[in-house]
This record gives C-alpha cells, sequence and structure tokens, in this order.
C-alpha cells in the first residue's frame, strides 16, 4: 500500500480561491485521499479567518470536509525534533519544517507545495512536488 500524499497549508487554501484550474486540482487530490497535520488545520483556519475574513464557523465548516478526506497528522514533540533537525540542514523556516517533518513521519512519498522547492528530495523517501506551477499560466 503506497502512502497518501501530504498536502501543504496553501494547497489546501486554493479550494478558496478565485483561480478554478487550482481549486479543480485541489479537489481532484482531496477525492483520492491525503495527508495533512493539526499544523495544517491550524495555518488554514487562521488564514480563512484574518486573511479571508471567514467566520469561524464556516472556517471549521471547510475544515471539517477537509479533515474527512484526509488523514491527520498529530503534531508530536518527535515531530517537532524531526523539524529542527530538518530546519537545520535545509535551512527551512521553523513552520516549513514541521510540514516536511510531519510528511515523513506519516510515510508519504509526495509532499505537494508552493511553498518549497519542486522536484527537492527530502531523506531518501520524501518529494517536494509543485502541482500548480502550470496552471497559474491560464
Amino acid at each position: 500500500m503506497t502512502a497518501k500524499p501530504f498536502l501543504d497549508t496553501n494547497v489546501i487554501l486554493y479550494l478558496l480561491s478565485g483561480d478554478a484550474t487550482k481549486a479543480d486540482r485541489v479537489e481532484a487530490l482531496l477525492a483520492q485521499g491525503g495527508t495533512i497535520s493539526v499544523q495544517v488545520l491550524n495555518e488554514a483556519v487562521n488564514v480563512m479567518t484574518k486573511k479571508l475574513k471567514m467566520g469561524l464557523d464556516e472556517a471549521c465548516d471547510v475544515l471539517a470536509g477537509i479533515r474527512y478526506a484526509c488523514d491527520v497528522q498529530p503534531v508530536t514533540i518527535e515531530t517537532h525534533d524531526q523539524a529542527l533537525g530538518i530546519m537545520r540542514r535545509y535551512g527551512f523556516s521553523i513552520y516549513d519544517s514541521g510540514i516536511v517533518a510531519a510528511a515523513a513521519g506519516a510515510g508519504c512519498t509526495t509532499l505537494y507545495s508552493e511553498d518549497l522547492q519542486d522536484g527537492q528530495r527530502i531523506g531518501p523517501n520524501l518529494t517536494i512536488t509543485n502541482r500548480f506551477k502550470q496552471a497559474s499560466h491560464n
């Protein structure tokens, strides 16, 4: 059985964008199942309520759908320690390192993200993929 891909916060937020192509790509990814972390949920609700000015109830409804479609990885002290090692080795922010650590900890081989370098390998098994590069050139 292959691990489901990990979806970064920016990918999840495309569900709410005005870009129908990107939103459709995220819907297709979610239909296949994915993995996220509690950090992704927290970052998403922050953007939804602060930047997108959504009410908390509406944001919770969106997150409920995402939680239904995805496996959710907890943030543990082990994830934090792995994130610190990733931060040290790759120079990522602690937040990006936490995403990478959660993806690796879940056994994912693909991390969909726009924030990190497309095609970059992290350790022996995880590859960062940007499925949205072409979508922005409509």
